[in-house]
């Protein structure tokens, strides 16, 4: 089981310039793994930033986490010549980061990375990316079905960042138990 640190709780607490240093070093984690393993798709691109964007919420924080999904994402689409994509993602992200961190989190910040609770999680903020950028997509193309042209992809994605963050965060534990 996993205790976050207090000063990592997503209660109300005055931002401090380390959550801020934090929260910038995961938003240019999540930039780094959306941009570098980039795998084309209808309407975008496939990458592993998602499976960032989970352990950065569950290691760090729901609110960091959202802040560094929403920051690194849109600043890879930016970057990645996807410009139009950069408000969509900016919602879609924040929402995604939100979902894991409300289900997957309890109150008193302790979870297990394997738990029917972080599994929900994870699923629920995987579809709601897929159903988020399908109607993104529907909108910017002005056509539902252009917009579903992306949702197998887009589902492929969703389960491979999955299973990425599992295998990290299960490296991220035995680390962990190992040093302490």
């Amino acid at each position: 089981m996993l205790t976050k640190p207090q000063e990592h709780s997503d209660k109300k607490a005055p931002i401090s310039a380390r959550k801020i240093c934090i929260t910038a070093v995961m938003a240019a984690l999540v930039f780094i793994m959306t941009i570098v393993p980039r795998i084309p798709i209808p309407l975008g691109y496939a990458h592993l930033g998602d499976a960032a964007i989970f352990l950065v919420v569950l290691y760090i924080g729901r609110r960091e986490g959202a802040l560094a999904a929403s920051i690194g994402s849109a600043f890879a689409d930016f970057i990645g010549g996807f410009p139009v994509w950069i408000i969509p993602t900016i919602i879609i992200k924040y929402i995604m980061a939100e979902i894991l961190g409300r289900v997957a989190c309890p109150a008193d910040g302790n979870y297990r990375l394997f738990s029917v609770r972080t599994m929900l999680g994870l699923i629920l903020s995987g579809i709601w990316m897929v159903f988020g950028y399908t109607i993104a997509g529907a909108i910017l193309y002005g056509s539902l079905p252009v917009g579903l042209t992306s949702a197998p992809g887009l589902l492929l994605e969703g389960v491979i960042n999955i299973l990425a963050a599992y295998g990290v965060g299960s490296f991220l534990n035995k680390i962990k138990s190992d040093r302490f």
